[in-house]
């Protein structure tokens, strides 16, 4: 089953209205929303108007643009985003000074999430991918049990042993608390025909995310046109709901 994630939903009025083309059409059947953003409020009536499967897209390094946030966590903010975007590799460091930092950005949003939709996030990824920093890693700032992004999956002809190392030790630290996805992977990365056949292939027997972000014009194209059809039209779509919770496993 391949569900496929739009990202920043509610980031901007441009971001949520190509996602919501493309969820008209069926070709994305999830997103993951921003709060405190310059579309947070308009992107969450629209999900809730059209029952739509939506979790956190969880930020922790790009500045609100909607000034409701609280000045502290607009404090946290600024904190954990000057550390992480200090270097690409800061995010494998771990923090402790920034320690309640990342739990009140993590609860802060996950509250304003609850306040605009009247619930839980169906699952949690991250702005950037930073939700599998080594500070929300260490402390276990998602809460136990909340469907979780797991790490991009590549084959040994793609990445190093290194890289595909570190990525199955995130994941299975990932999989003791959460239920996760079998495979992830990002759309721009699977148009190739070769790619796309693999992706398809584990997708018969398997959960596969593919994420997606339909802003990008050459994404929302392919999601659109004949191409998608003739490839991952062939195989069964579905949500974060399909992801059986962990205490199911």
């Amino acid at each position: 089953m391949l569900i496929i994630n739009a990202d920043d939903w509610g980031r901007t009025e441009a971001e949520t209205d190509a996602a919501a083309a493309c969820l008209t059409r069926g070709r994305v059947t999830s997103t993951t929303a921003m709060v405190f953003m310059s579309d947070s409020v308009r992107a969450a009536a629209i999900a809730l108007e059209r029952g739509l499967d939506v979790g956190l897209h969880l930020n922790l390094i790009e500045p609100f643009s909607d000034t409701g946030a609280a000045s502290a966590i607009q404090d946290s903010l600024r904190r954990v985003g000057r550390f992480l975007g200090t270097h690409k590799l800061a995010q494998l460091v771990y923090n402790p000074v920034l320690k309640a930092d990342f739990q009140a950005l993590y609860r802060a949003q996950v509250e304003e999430f609850q306040r605009l939709y009247g619930r839980l996030p169906s699952h949690v990824d991250g702005h950037h991918h930073l939700h599998l920093c080594m500070n929300m890693l260490v402390d276990q700032v998602i809460e136990r049990g909340m469907k979780v992004r797991r790490s991009f999956y590549f084959w040994p002809d793609e990445k190093g042993w290194l890289n595909r190392a570190y990525r199955y030790a995130v994941d299975r630290a990932l999989a003791r608390h959460h239920p996760l996805a079998d495979y992830f992977f990002a759309l721009p990365h699977c148009v190739e025909p070769r790619r796309m056949e693999r992706v398809i292939e584990v997708a018969r027997s398997a959960t596969v995310e593919l994420m997606t972000h339909p802003a990008n014009p050459e994404e929302r194209a392919f999601l659109l046109g004949d191409a998608f059809e003739r490839g991952f039209g062939t195989l069964p779509l579905g949500s974060f709901a399909a992801v059986r919770a962990w205490t199911e496993r």
